[in-house]
């Protein structure tokens, strides 16, 4: 499987209740690897998938390092290496409540600078699957790379599947927009928030239903409350959730796309991929970071 998409480096800080503004607020800080498409390679890896290859563009400052973690993670590491730009960097502000719930402060750096140029139709060479983060449709460049890319997989009939990533830049980029540029694809896994923004719909369900008239399968993410699987304009499955106590709730959507993938190409229907998908969000929210436990 490749994936194409952000690589990034995340500064969490865990704190408890609101914060407390123009003074001090006590918090747990850690700095981990992260990004969406790095973290769905992982979880990917993690989840029995032999062969997952990472395309994403980091700086020079923390290049070895996002290298050496993603192939501790058992991922081969296809990083450009950007002379411009350094590695992007999220702030992810945990509430340690019941709920765990976060709020990113994002610059993307060299994340979104991924461009046509850093694409050989070779990258697809061996692949089964090509999976792309929905964090490339939010600059000009990475729009250009899924056009080339969708193309490339096209024509060697590898299927393709996308994450839209982010419900605040998906509302920027216009839902229009974001339904041209996802033509062919075959896989749309979006969060309930980001479904209900691509229809218009309030209901998880009713928007999962919809966008599978747009996208053949539509596997919704439902956080705590499973996920969804639509096919044609239905609901076909709903999968519950699996208990768990939330640390931190930062990579959980990615670790149910990385372990849905890894299942599904190892050749299980789509709703028993999602039943993997919810027992690797659940062993995620209960870790700090968007990164699976360490292989082996």
């Amino acid at each position: 499987m490749l994936v194409v998409g952000d690589v990034v480096t995340d500064v969490i800080a865990r704190h408890r209740g609101p914060l407390a503004s123009g003074t001090d607020t006590a918090a747990a800080i850690r700095t981990v690897p992260g990004g969406a498409g790095a973290n769905v390679a992982c979880w990917a890896a993690h989840w029995g998938c032999a062969d997952v290859r990472l395309l994403g563009r980091v700086g020079a400052d923390t290049a070895a390092w996002h290298e050496r973690e993603l192939a501790a993670g058992g991922v081969r590491p296809c990083l450009v290496v950007d002379p411009h730009a350094p590695t992007g960097t999220v702030i992810c502000l945990v509430d340690t409540g019941a709920a765990a719930e976060r709020t990113f402060l994002t610059d993307s750096g060299a994340s979104l600078r991924l461009e046509p140029g850093d694409w050989s139709d070779a990258v697809l060479d061996g692949v089964a699957r090509l999976h792309l983060s929905g964090y490339l449709l939010f600059s000009e460049q990475g729009r250009a790379l899924v056009a080339v890319a969708l193309e490339s997989a096209r024509a060697r009939g590898v299927p393709v599947s996308l994450d839209p990533a982010s419900a605040g830049f998906l509302a920027d980029l216009g839902v229009g927009r974001f339904l041209a540029l996802v033509e062919g694809v075959d896989v749309l896994l979006p969060s309930r928030d980001e479904a209900c923004l691509l229809t218009g719909l309030p209901d998880g369900a009713d928007a999962a239903a919809k966008l599978s008239r747009h996208v053949p399968l539509v596997v919704a993410k439902q956080g705590a409350h499973g996920a969804l699987v639509a096919r044609s304009g239905t609901v076909s499955a709903r999968v519950s959730a699996v208990p768990a106590t939330p640390k931190d709730t930062t990579g959980a959507g990615d670790a149910f796309t990385g372990a849905f993938l890894a299942t599904l190409l190892s050749g299980a229907v789509p709703e028993a991929a999602a039943r993997e998908g919810c027992r690797a969000g659940a062993l995620a929210v209960e870790r700090v970071g968007g990164r699976p436990p360490r292989l082996g």
